[in-house]
Parts: structure tokens; C-alpha cells; sequence
């Protein structure tokens, strides 16, 4: 038996499929304009590719919002002062993106509030003295951003898990005041995580 077929089956299978393709249509149907036909198939191509490959048409910050308040996170971990860290990191981030003012509560536009789940700083890498020197700030957050225009969410993430790994450098003497530096300077990036996931994404 032949694999390929000859030139007429070939033709007779090519007609099947477009009949398949666009709705059966018979003999007396009128056809689809070649190039319309081209078209549509480039369109369900580009949107399957963009659809695989994770990427999404995006839009800007309703208009009406120009400004964020970011209330002090609650903090529901065993670790005291952690959010005025995370606070303090996201108002810096959000004045550092620049796309909104951080304003007071009874001024904004909108708000982002979140409450901090998990905070854990990991040990990485020692020194051959056996200090530490690398380690790993994880946060787990629970993050909402709302209008307060329209009293809409604009955006909700809960479990929100943001890692980012440190050096410290330094004596002995002064590793704990070293890292606690680095903690606070790991937290920044931590803010501005959080800062593009809630504004960057519009």
C-alpha cells in the first residue's frame, strides 16, 4: 500500500480538510476571499503562540488613578519589626517606579495592602572560618491592590513568595549588625517585587 497517495488523493484529502476548517461549506457555498482566508489562519496562529508562551495584551492604569497609599503590613509571623521593613521597601519602591505618588490614606486614589504570612532568612554559604556569609530572605505576603475610586480590586495575590539572596561581608565583631543591614537593603528588592507585580502589570 502506498503511504503517499497519488496526486488526486493528495487534492481530494487537501479539499476535505478545508471543508472541515470552514464549517462543511458544499459545492454551490461561496468561498472565503483567499487572502481573508490567510488572514484569520495568521491570527489563530499569532494568538496561539502569544497564548503559549505566557504573554497577554495589557493596558495602563485606569486613568483616574495617580496616587497610592500603602498602610504599615500586618504582620502575622513571630518575627518583630518585619512589617515596618516590608512597608518601608514598598513606599520606597513605589517612589522609585514613579507611576504613582505615595500619598496619605484620605488622599489616594487607590491602595495596596498586604499582610506578611512568612519571613525567613536562610543560611546559604560559610566562610572558611565557618561564618556566614550568603543567605536567603524569603517573604510570603498576602497582597491586595484597590481602587478606592471605584471601591474595585484591581489586583489580589494571597501566598505571594518573593526570594532574594545577600552577602554579608565584614568581621566577626559586627556580622549581626551587618546583616541586619542586608536584610533591610534584600527587603527593598523584595518591595519592588511586590510593586511590579501590582503596577507593572497593567
Amino acid at each position: 500500500m502506498s503511504l503517499i497517495g497519488s496526486g488526486g488523493e493528495r487534492r481530494r484529502s487537501a479539499r476535505g480538510l478545508a471543508r472541515l476548517a470552514f464549517g462543511g461549506a458544499s459545492h454551490g457555498s461561496p468561498r472565503l476571499p483567499h487572502r481573508i482566508c490567510l488572514i484569520a489562519i495568521l491570527a489563530l496562529v499569532t494568538a496561539v503562540c502569544l497564548g503559549g508562551c505566557g504573554y497577554s495584551l495589557q493596558g495602563n492604569l485606569p486613568d483616574h488613578i495617580k496616587s497610592v497609599a500603602v498602610p504599615v503590613f500586618r504582620n502575622r509571623t513571630t518575627e518583630p519589626g518585619v512589617e515596618s521593613t516590608i512597608s518601608s521597601a514598598v513606599v520606597n519602591a513605589f517612589t522609585t517606579n514613579g507611576k504613582l505618588r505615595v500619598v496619605s490614606l484620605d488622599a489616594a486614589d487607590s491602595m495596596l495592602e498586604g499582610e506578611i504570612i512568612g519571613f525567613e532568612v536562610q543560611s546559604l554559604a560559610f566562610d572558611s572560618r565557618l561564618n556566614l556569609r550568603s543567605y536567603r530572605l524569603a517573604v510570603t505576603m498576602n497582597v491586595r491592590f484597590r481602587d478606592l475610586k471605584k471601591s474595585a480590586m484591581l489586583w489580589e495575590q494571597q501566598g505571594l513568595r518573593e526570594v532574594v539572596d545577600f552577602q554579608v561581608a565584614g568581621q566577626v565583631a559586627d556580622t549581626v549588625s551587618r546583616e541586619e543591614g542586608a536584610v533591610k537593603q534584600a527587603a527593598v528588592e523584595i518591595g519592588r517585587k511586590v510593586v511590579n507585580h501590582a503596577v507593572d502589570r497593567f
